[in-house]
């Protein structure tokens, strides 16, 4: 079975290797002090500190496995690279809303799965909104299915 690459934008590559190096050094060598303290309370088959920093180092390490595989499977993509006027990945798109009552202007970024946060308005390229508007230029108007039923934007800008 092929494994996925991972799509991500040069800053997006830069937050996932801080956050490993954070994991590795700093966090690790927190959980490695609050396990030897909650050692020094006795008995660690009652002990809910010991239990609790266990925990979170499996997460930790779990975590640096998922960013190390994460990271072995990269594609950065060019942000500046492309037909500009089209949306690819990298891509701020502002759109304006046709179904609202008052028309309104929404701005996404479309980045790979990896760095979608949709509170930041960065979505995945896999998702609905993101699929429909790959590859759409300025002045396109688009109808995206989505759980709660059909959405009607038209591109109003590309920033490639």
């Amino acid at each position: 079975m092929e494994e996925k690459e991972v799509i991500l934008t040069r800053a997006g590559l830069e937050k996932l290797e801080h956050e490993l190096e954070e994991l590795k050094t700093n966090r690790r060598h927190q959980v490695a002090e609050r396990i030897k303290q909650a050692r020094e309370f006795g008995d660690i088959s009652e002990n809910s500190e010991y239990e609790d920093a266990k925990r979170e180092q499996a997460f930790i390490e779990g975590r640096i496995l998922e960013l190390q595989n994460m990271l072995q499977k990269v594609r950065l993509i060019d942000e500046t690279d492309g037909d500009s006027g089209r949306v690819q990945i990298g891509s701020t798109v502002t759109v304006l809303d046709l179904d609202a009552e008052t028309p309104r202007e929404l701005k996404y970024t479309i980045v790979g799965s990896a760095e979608a946060n949709p509170r930041a308005n960065k979505i995945s390229n896999e998702s609905p909104v993101g699929k429909a508007l790959l590859g759409k230029t300025v002045g396109s108007e688009v109808e995206i299915p989505v759980p709660i039923g059909l959405l009607h934007y038209k591109i109003i800008a590309v920033q490639n």
